[in-house]
């Protein structure tokens, strides 16, 4: 008898040992989850809202997104900016985003057909010019010195917002021009005179702005007959539909129309 109760006075300290081991466990989780929580409130609470704009938008909606991130504290703001044809066909194809910005209401026009934007409003304008490299090697003075066979041109492609207004440039003017290149985008256009690849491109005089220095703008009259609006809307299956109508209203906003108008876009 004595034996077993020796044998229970060993036994029973290990035991409520273990006991108190697996409650302090228990507590330990319990802690862990609760200091989690505060970490795990604030990535509920942050957001994130993608935009898709044409990239002759680059400068400026990288700027409005910057504003846009101070004022809405935990919402992150992820641009794709490409060719507005491009950005068209992905967003009817499934790409997720929340705002579609265009170059043209053509483009948009592919995104209202497919019944996946809201009705569409025109933000702003913006007009071709003549991109020449700064010591403008080929002498271009105006459009028609781009219909000369020695002269390198690059235009972007026809598919492409700023390649439809070279058309109704040229057109307007009643100059064929062929050129050596056709780029997808604006930009890619541009940069093909910064590289000295080409002497001259048309491309919107706010790229010429944006690459002050690179390149040397040149205007000429028949750019008023091949003028683009640039429409924006949110998308009908918009991950954050809240955030969206945010940021286009942003975009109307006084605020925005200073910071496009200040980057050479014109006034809708």
């Amino acid at each position: 008898m004595l034996r077993r109760l020796s044998r229970w006075a060993v036994a029973a300290p290990a035991a409520l040992a273990l006991v108190a081991g697996l409650s302090a466990c228990g507590s330990d989780d319990a802690g862990t989850a609760a200091s989690a929580s505060p970490a795990a409130s604030s990535a509920a609470s942050s957001s994130a809202l993608t935009v898709f704009a044409a990239a002759s938008l680059t400068e400026t909606f990288t700027e409005l997104g910057k504003t846009f991130e101070a004022a809405n504290p935990g919402v992150k703001v992820t641009f794709n900016f490409g060719s507005s044809a491009t950005l068209a066909q992905q967003i009817t194809q499934g790409a997720p985003a929340d705002v579609f910005a265009a170059a043209s209401p053509a483009t948009m026009k592919t995104v209202t057909d497919a019944s996946m934007a809201a009705a569409p409003t025109t933000f702003v304008r913006n007009k071709l010019e003549i991109a020449v490299p700064p010591d403008n090697p080929a002498k271009v003075d105006e459009l028609k010195d781009l219909a000369d066979s020695k002269v390198k041109v690059a235009l972007c492609a026809e598919q492409v917002p700023c390649g439809a207004a070279a058309i109704k440039a040229l057109d307007a003017a009643g100059l064929k021009v062929t050129p050596v290149t056709l780029e997808q985008d604006v930009k890619a256009t541009l940069t093909k005179v910064e590289l000295g690849e080409v002497d001259a491109a048309l491309v919107y005089k706010t790229d010429v702005l944006s690459a002050a220095g690179k390149v040397t703008g040149i205007d000429f009259p028949e750019a008023d007959k091949a003028i683009n609006d640039y429409p924006i809307a949110s998308l009908s299956k918009a991950p954050a539909p809240d955030l969206a109508k945010k940021f286009v209203d942003l975009v109307l906003s006084q605020q925005g129309k200073d910071v496009l108008v200040k980057a050479g876009f014109d006034a809708a």
